[in-house]
C-alpha cells in the first residue's frame, strides 16, 4: 500500500490562482450577457422591477469582478 503524499502549500496556491482566473473569466462572460439583457429591457420599456433586479445583479457582479482584479494585482 502506497501512502498518499500531502499536497505542498505552493501547489494549493497555484490551484487557487487558477480557480480565481477561471471564475473571473466566467464572470466577465456573464456580465456581458447581463448587460445585453438590461439593454433589451431598457429598449423595450420593460418592467421597472425587472430592470431594477437586473441592474442590481449587474452591479453586484461588477463589484465582485473588481475585487477579483484587485486581489490578483496585489493591491
Amino acid at each position: 500500500m502506497v501512502a498518499e503524499k500531502d499536497i505542498d502549500a505552493a501547489d494549493w496556491v497555484e490551484q487557487d490562482l487558477l480557480t480565481k482566473q477561471e471564475a473571473g473569466e466566467r464572470l466577465a462572460e456573464e456580465i456581458v450577457r447581463v448587460r445585453a439583457r438590461l439593454g433589451e429591457l431598457r429598449a423595450g420599456a420593460g418592467d421597472a422591477a425587472a430592470m431594477t433586479m437586473v441592474a442590481r445583479r449587474l452591479a453586484a457582479m461588477e463589484a465582485i469582478r473588481d475585487s477579483l482584479q484587485t486581489a490578483s494585482s496585489g493591491h
